[in-house]
């Protein structure tokens, strides 16, 4: 069933559908003159004159802003256009097919998951939300496939977001895939912590299984290169304190009363 959540790829497929339909009434709401946006004459009017303009005025603000990283390799705000800029770009249709990337695709997402990191690493304190969400469909199973940088991603996200059960759970299930189990298991306690009691034990067992599921395929096959687990410490915020994992080690920090 569609609107079965228990499945990470599931979930998610609902929330990008529910986005989709919300942008497609705005859409058409707007352009066919409800409300404004063309001047009455609805987007049917103005379609000739911003056929193609979009793709240009990215590539156009994607020149500007390697340009000012190229002279500036400091400048924050540089690379975080440079990454939006991109990220545009990385949602043209030709980009990516049923099969996966294709090698255009693969150049495009690589260099958006270069600026992502390089902005990351120069905004560490508090990068942005909305482009790390974005980011999620770069380093996603239909993008670079990458699990490691996803869970650095929603790292970011569940630290702005410490309440959302779905982001907690979808971290645990990327942190058991890139074998970094510390994280996942903290990820997955929190994410049934702030569950409803109902659901609760449905959603322990489902990570359980998750896990061990990882696990078997792991010991099962020697010869697959597993992916890298994500190095250094990583903090988790959450409404009862602040947990950091660092390789073997775990512990938690509550947060200080002020």
């Amino acid at each position: 069933m569609l609107f079965d959540l228990r499945g990470r790829g599931r979930r998610r497929t609902v929330r990008v559908l529910y986005i989709g339909l919300a942008l497609l009434i705005g859409v058409g709401l707007v352009g066919f003159g409800v409300g404004g946006g063309f001047g009455g004459g609805g987007l049917l009017s103005a379609a000739t004159n911003s056929e193609g303009s979009n793709s240009a005025s990215y590539q156009k603000q994607i020149a500007k802003y390697r340009k000012l990283t190229k002279s500036n390799p400091r400048d924050v705000s540089a690379w975080e256009n440079l990454t939006r800029s991109l990220l545009h770009e990385a949602g043209g249709e030709g980009f990516v097919t049923t099969s996966g990337l294709t090698s255009q695709g693969h150049k495009v997402f690589e260099e958006t998951a270069k600026a992502w990191n390089t902005y990351l690493a120069l905004e560490s304190k508090k990068p942005s939300l909305e482009l790390s969400k974005d980011m999620l469909r770069i380093f996603g199973e239909e993008g670079l496939n990458q699990a490691s940088q996803e869970v650095t991603l929603l790292q970011v996200i569940v630290a702005a977001e410490p309440t959302n059960v779905s982001y907690y759970a979808d971290l645990a299930e990327l942190a058991y895939k890139a074998h970094d189990t510390s994280i996942g298991d903290l990820a997955a306690e929190k994410a049934v912590a702030l569950s409803p009691s109902s659901g609760r034990e449905h959603l322990k067992r489902e990570l359980s299984e998750f896990k061990k599921n990882i696990e078997k395929e792991s010991s099962s096959s020697s010869s697959s290169t597993s992916l890298p687990s994500v190095s250094g410490s990583k903090t988790i915020s959450s409404p009862s304190g602040v947990i950091t994992s660092t390789g073997a080690s775990t512990t938690t920090k509550a947060k200080a009363k002020k």
